[in-house]
């Protein structure tokens, strides 16, 4: 992860969305937020490797700018931390490395483990925000979104026999003992060689404004909803897609008076 990168996006975000609020007529608020992610992996059912993802939980943070164009309407221009990923328990096939086991090369191996894969990522989404009231406001937002992996990884943990089938009715037994052999499946996994650096989705959600000091205070519920396939080959390691609900608040301020 190059940090430099990161810092040069918060500056050029905060720049760039605090000059065009200075420039509109009803200015720019700059604010932080932060709160839990509740992510997942979608996938198809029909593949062994992408299916049978649930829910995990993460850390979610931000910094944005919100400029306002109208009393009722601004853009958002946001650069968030993201925790995402997904958790998946049961019979699986085993994705790291098993070798000198006595079976043919490409052979697709399962075991009964606990898989929760952990993606973190840097994301820019740009929102149009619509807010109605007065003192306490209402607002939804909506917009696009591009993600930085910067984090890949994935923890299993249990102790399993192997088997040559999803359904767990064939394990390996290797002569001339007569039990299935029983393997250790804990570990912590660095998969980033098989994902994309860039992923890209859309956001969006519901939220309350209320009036805190001279700034506001801001509780927002939040889907977001990726629209890249995350693996770089989906016939070794699945067809999938992130997506998360966001649960944040946060606290901004004007940089001039209204």
């Amino acid at each position: 992860m190059d940090l430099r990168r990161i810092w040069a996006g918060v500056s050029l975000t905060i720049i760039l969305a605090t000059a065009s609020g200075l420039a509109a007529p009803h200015g720019v608020n700059l604010g932080v937020k932060g709160g839990l992610s509740v992510p997942n992996i979608r996938g198809s059912e029909d593949d062994v490797f992408s299916k049978g993802f649930g829910s995990r939980r993460g850390l979610f943070l931000g910094l944005f700018a919100e400029t306002r164009l109208t009393s009722r309407f601004s853009l958002v221009a946001e650069l968030n931390y993201a925790s995402q990923g997904g958790l998946r328990e049961g019979i699986q096939p085993i994705t790291m490395d098993m070798g000198g086991l006595p079976v043919p090369p490409g052979t697709i191996l399962f075991a009964d483990f606990v898989n929760e894969t952990i993606l973190n990522y840097i994301e820019l989404p740009v929102l149009g925000r619509l807010v109605l009231g007065d003192r306490l406001r209402f607002f939804a937002n909506a917009g696009p979104y591009v993600g930085l992996l910067i984090g890949h990884h994935a923890v299993t943990k249990g102790m399993s026999a192997m088997f040559l089938d999803e359904g767990g009715t064939m394990p390996i037994i290797i002569p001339p003992a007569t039990e299935p052999l029983i393997v250790d499946l804990g570990a912590d996994t660095d998969v980033g060689d098989s994902l994309k650096n860039w992923n890209f989705g859309v956001t969006g959600g519901l939220g309350l404004l209320y009036p805190v000091g001279r700034g506001d205070f801001t509780i927002e519920a939040r889907f977001e909803y990726g629209l890249t396939t995350i693996q770089r080959d989906v016939t070794t390691s699945g067809d999938n897609q992130t997506g998360a609900v966001v649960i944040a608040l946060g606290y901004s301020l004007p940089l001039r008076r209204r």
